[in-house]
């Protein structure tokens, strides 16, 4: 039994962490999983290309859940995570992979399931495993449906899915990786007043204000550098900002602008990823 599936990445507008509602940007770099699936208990590996030093713990938690769901016996496998989407960077990359795992392990055995039930099975496993503070329900709903996305994360609904126009995204990548566990969360919430003020602008459609004003509060309570954020705003961007707990910067942009944002992030050490939005959503592929 075997099933493959596609999700694409996201970028913060909303850090969800500090007052439990969130909103995020989709994105056009995605993550594809090939799960394969035999009867019998045994172990499930878990091959993760882009670093395969990563946790396995959320795949495995994925396809548990999934066969106690439907009552089906333990079974062996493996699966295969290949992303264009760095780990450890604020880019959604657990939900993003979340999404793809579960969709994968559905069309291996060829049961199907609403979307957001499989939204909240990744969820779920991202809490019992630890990879996630609040499960991150905004990340998997932008990563999910694309788009623009905002989320009561604690009663999971979604409170707004906007379609987006065709813009660039710029992300600056550091070498330095932050998983969002490690993340002092009593930090984050100190600053729930001002997050507050951003995510009304959100929910006034004040997209692009939300989200820069959003990266560089998050960026400043932990400590993390704005000068990427700064130098994007300064030189044309729609909006910039740390993308979830980081430390990557992420740049939405105009098509006109991209190379003087390119540029000027060029002069800070890190990579420089180009993408796009996205209002695709996540797949069963062939």
């Amino acid at each position: 039994m075997r099933g493959k599936a596609r999700s694409h990445g996201a970028v913060s507008i909303i850090n969800g962490i500090p007052m439990g509602k969130g909103a995020g940007l989709g994105i056009g770099l995605e993550t594809v999983a090939e799960v394969e699936l035999f009867e019998g208990a045994g172990p499930i590996e878990v091959e993760i290309e882009e670093d395969p030093n990563e946790d396995p713990s959320l795949a495995r938690e994925i396809i548990k859940t999934i066969l106690q769901k439907y009552s089906i016996p333990e079974m062996n496998g493996h699966v295969r995570i290949n992303s264009e989407i760095p780990i450890g960077r604020g880019l959604k990359s657990s939900s993003t992979a979340s999404n793809a795992i579960g969709l994968a392990t559905m069309s291996a055995l060829d049961l199907e399931i609403s979307n957001l039930d499989i939204i909240n099975i990744g969820v779920d496993s991202s809490l019992r495993t630890g990879i996630s503070i609040t499960g991150a329900f905004d990340d998997a709903c932008a990563s999910f449906f694309g788009g623009i996305v905002i989320t009561d994360n604690y009663s999971r609904k979604i409170l707004r899915n906007e379609k987006v126009m065709d813009l660039k995204i710029l992300i600056h990548v550091p070498e330095e990786k932050i998983h969002t566990k490690n993340v002092d969360r009593e930090r984050l919430r100190t600053v729930k007043p001002l997050i507050d003020e951003a995510f009304g602008l959100a929910l006034r459609g004040e997209y692009w204000k939300a989200m820069s004003l959003n990266g560089l509060i998050i960026a400043s309570s932990i400590d993390k550098p704005v000068k990427p954020a700064i130098e994007a705003l300064a030189t044309g961007a729609l909006a910039s900002g740390f993308s979830g707990t980081g430390p990557a910067t992420a740049a939405v942009c105009m098509k006109e602008d991209v190379d003087l944002v390119y540029e000027s992030w060029s002069k800070i050490p890190g990579k420089i990823i180009e993408s796009v939005t996205n209002i695709k959503k996540a797949e069963v592929i062939s």
